[in-house]
């Protein structure tokens, strides 16, 4: 399978998702991994992590361009980071898409979501009423899967754990459409970071993104 989705952020920034319709041995022989994460990859050989894994890595392959062996190593955070690449990185995955979202010059975020009825359930962990409050009830599954991939990408794209969805994200409200934008904020202790996030609605998925 190619490339599914292709966007240009800016001139030093892109993403783009892959749908993983290949079995994992096809995935497997796209890769290049050292001894550790052939290792990684036999302890998780079963189920839709091994296919997340390997298709996220195959994504990144190929919006690197190169053949080369490319390590991707995870800070003390479970951020992403090249060690011999000048690119900021951010994963992301939900069934059968893996995202990826690559810059030159700033972190990134990203996450993508299959959007499902279930997230009303928990919308209240992850947004304060005044932010519910502007969800209303247009558009209101998709708007909430929004509003979830939006900080999940704000808090990939900070790269720093002990990160509150509800106490230290603040969404601005915003119109909805299928494909647009919101600001966000996050505060923590002395500091205070503005986001413009992307959002798109791709088939039945929600893809937020954000560069820092």
């Amino acid at each position: 399978m190619a490339i599914a989705y292709r966007q240009r952020v800016d001139e030093d920034t892109e993403f783009a998702l892959w749908k993983i319709e290949e079995h994992a041995e096809d995935l497997y022989k796209q890769l290049q991994l050292n001894e550790e994460e052939k290792a990684f990859v036999e302890k998780i050989s079963n189920g839709k992590r091994h296919l997340h894994w390997l298709g996220t890595r195959v994504l990144l392959r190929k919006m690197l361009r190169t053949d080369e062996y490319i390590d991707c190593q995870v800070d003390e955070h479970g951020k992403p980071y090249l060690v011999s690449l000048p690119y900021h990185i951010s994963l992301s995955h939900s069934f059968d898409y893996a995202a990826v979202m690559i810059s030159k010059k700033s972190p990134v975020g990203i996450d993508i979501e299959q959007v499902k009825e279930k997230v009303e359930r928990i919308a209240a962990r992850f947004l304060l009423p005044d932010e519910l409050a502007f969800i209303g009830t247009d558009n209101r599954i998709a708007k909430l899967y929004a509003c979830w991939c939006a900080k999940e990408a704000v808090y990939k794209c900070y790269g720093q754990k002990e990160v509150s969805f509800m106490d230290d994200i603040l969404l601005v409200p915003f119109t909805y459409t299928e494909q647009g934008q919101l600001n966000a904020i996050l505060t923590k202790g002395v500091i205070k970071n503005d986001y413009t996030v992307g959002y798109l609605q791709y088939e039945n998925y929600m893809i937020g993104y954000v560069k820092g």
